[in-house]
């Protein structure tokens, strides 16, 4: 594992264990979104490091990311949960209402629970498994369509996922829904979606997420590692 600079000169509170997927991609633009300065370590997925004895024993489930909180003295795995102790403790992109926080919650669990699951198990049928399995590719992907749909639908009626406003939802689903193209998705007929995803991109901080993850020259890593 290989540590980067912090995300700017004073001293981190924070150390993000991160690696090249959505999920790693979805913590890295928060915490540029909200400006908090971290140590970065980046994971070998590929080596296996996430197996590693000294990782498990910040995140037994071996994936990554997972946050250290030293000032805190909190250690948090799975990227949703590190996404809402984030926004929760430190406030960027919080509702302060409950009623608005239960809509963010839910759309982020939607990402846990459905798109990343279904797109990250078209994904290993696509490029990881070598078995040309056409029947998982076909199911999983009918239901990306499927999920895109929902989606499409939602920003229809909504500028951003769970509110008018850009919160973690948004973040969360972000990166997973971005890979169409590797995932040989038409999503032409979703266009709030398109406008969406072309909004979000636009964002200087998420550019900067996308960046701080991206190793040089480096084939892309299973999703399912994440």
């Amino acid at each position: 594992m290989s540590a980067t600079p912090p995300a700017n000169t004073a001293s981190p509170a924070l150390t993000f264990y991160t690696a090249n997927t959505p999920n790693g991609q979805k913590v890295s633009i928060y915490l540029q979104e909200a400006g908090l300065p971290y140590r970065q370590v980046d994971v070998d997925l590929g080596k296996g490091e996430q197996r590693r004895p000294e990782y498990l024993a910040i995140n037994p489930n071996g994936k990554i990311p997972a946050l250290v909180d030293h000032g805190e003295g909190v250690t948090v795995f799975e990227s949703g949960a590190i996404l809402s102790y984030l926004s929760s403790h430190y406030g960027a992109l919080h509702p302060a209402g409950r009623h608005e926080q239960w809509q963010v919650q839910q759309w982020l669990h939607f990402q846990i629970g459905g798109i990343g699951p279904m797109l990250g198990q078209l994904w290993w049928f696509r490029h990881g498994s070598g078995s040309g399995n056409q029947e998982a590719i076909e199911r999983y992907s009918r239901e990306a369509h499927r999920l895109y749909g929902v989606v499409d639908r939602r920003l229809a009626e909504s500028a951003y996922l769970a509110l008018d406003q850009y919160t973690i939802a948004d973040i969360a689903a972000f990166p997973w829904l971005r890979t169409h193209d590797e995932l040989e998705l038409d999503i032409g007929q979703y266009r709030h979606v398109v406008r969406w995803l072309e909004r979000i991109a636009e964002r200087p901080a998420v550019q900067r997420g996308l960046a701080a993850v991206r190793p040089p020259k480096t084939a892309a890593q299973d999703p399912a590692e994440a």
